[in-house]
């Protein structure tokens, strides 16, 4: 595979009198490293998600409350971004790389990559968790694995809308909940108002995560992120919940898949009309970089290095 390069020198060469250990192998195709980190950070983000919320569940309280969910998610999250955010900027999101494809940010023929390595990362969580919580499981509901109900598991995995939400109050309560999301994302990342202070994003975005959940959860969940809401629908598919995982809730799973994109689209535009395009040109105030800062912020994710401005669940 021409994508793995094997050293030369055997491992070890020698430099100026110093010994520099190279790989081996190593991986020198940027797509195939792109793909592979947003993989492993949507993996880390969802399995530290999924265990919280099995944990929860399956403990009956005696290991966890609702917070708990919201932390696991919100420290999954910054933990996703220091495993992959300047590999690929740790998306870990379908509808924050759509978003970043619509504003610039993102090349479009990026984005099936973005999105394979997201569902794969997100599946393969799934799968982990459910394995590890295999026997708390088939305890907790006695076997009997139902969607709705009051043993039931499958919301472990995937989001399912409270009894007295409607479609169209679920379709608004996500599109809402992702447009917080990319605006606050966008307002973290904007050089020219008040980003999270260097080497703080992960924690800012962890944050932001858990306040997302601690005030827009209980409606549906806030899934606000299609890839990783589905994976994890067709991953307890397969395991034995069925198809009721597609028809519960009035055929819900849909919401979750359509809705975000738009909702980030929403936000991130209005930030980006009612703030960043209002800007004073630093030449105003005395500064002389506004061209470079203006073109840094423009170009698309693939020209330039990636940071943890493109982070999210």
């Amino acid at each position: 595979m021409k994508d793995l390069v094997q050293s030369v020198e055997l491992g070890v060469t020698q430099r100026k009198g110093v010994k520099v250990t190279r790989p081996k192998v190593w991986i020198k195709n940027e797509l195939v490293r792109v793909g592979l980190a947003e993989c492993l950070c949507t993996y880390v983000m969802m399995a530290f998600g999924l265990g919280s919320v099995a944990q929860v569940v399956t403990g009956q309280g005696a290991f966890g409350q609702y917070l708990s969910i919201n932390l696991g998610f919100g420290l999954g999250v910054a933990m996703g971004v220091h495993v992959g955010g300047k590999v690929s900027g740790a998306h870990m999101n379908a509808a924050v790389s759509f978003t970043m494809c619509t504003f610039g940010r993102l090349a479009w023929k990026m984005l099936p990559l973005y999105v394979f390595a997201q569902l794969l990362g997100s599946f393969l969580a799934a799968g982990t968790i459910y394995a590890v919580y295999y026997e708390a499981i088939h305890a907790y509901c006695g076997g009997n694995l139902t969607v709705t109900g009051i043993k039931a598991t499958a919301g472990i995995f995937a989001t399912y809308p409270a009894p007295y939400l409607s479609l169209l109050a679920g379709f608004i309560d996500q599109v809402f909940g992702t447009a917080m999301l990319l605006l606050c994302l966008m307002a973290l990342s904007d050089q020219r108002n008040k980003p999270a202070a260097a080497g703080s994003e992960p924690v800012a975005v962890g944050l932001l995560v858990l306040l997302i959940g601690i005030s827009l959860g209980s409606n549906s969940g806030y899934a606000i992120n299609p890839t990783r809401d589905i994976a994890p629908r067709v991953f307890t598919a397969i395991a034995g919940w069925g198809a009721d995982v597609f028809r519960a809730g009035n055929g819900w799973w849909w919401v979750p898949l359509v809705a975000p994109p738009i909702g980030g689209v929403l936000g991130a535009g209005i930030y980006k009309a009612l703030v960043e395009l209002h800007h004073p040109r630093l030449s105003e105030q005395g500064g002389g970089l506004v061209e470079k800062l203006e073109e840094e912020e423009n170009a698309p994710l693939e020209k330039q290095k990636n940071s943890c401005e493109n982070v999210c669940v």
